[in-house]
């Protein structure tokens, strides 16, 4: 039982840990930039103002989301790793 409230307070410990840390990810040679925390979350979206052509407005919001994606899995690697560390060598299912 204390192994398991000790194991709580450490993911608890890293959860805050992973809010506070970021990963950036770009698309379209730095001209949408994605910065998400590593809870899974996005910080911020920075466009270019030279990416902004109203002709292409389908191509812009392929690279906002190519940049999205790109940083959330490069958030999930770092949690999963991180969590992985409270956990390793226990059989917690879902964990």
């Amino acid at each position: 039982m204390r192994q398991a409230q000790r194991i709580q307070q450490q993911m608890e410990a890293v959860q805050a840990s992973l809010a506070a840390k970021t990963v950036e990810a770009q698309a379209g040679g730095g001209t949408v930039k994605v910065v998400a925390r590593c809870n899974q979350t996005i910080q911020s979206i920075q466009i270019l103002p030279d990416a902004v052509n109203p002709q292409d407005v389908p191509f812009l919001e392929n690279l906002v989301l190519t940049a999205v994606n790109q940083a959330l899995a490069q958030a999930k690697e770092v949690s999963d790793k991180e969590m992985g560390s409270v956990t390793s060598g226990l059989s917690i299912p879902g964990l």
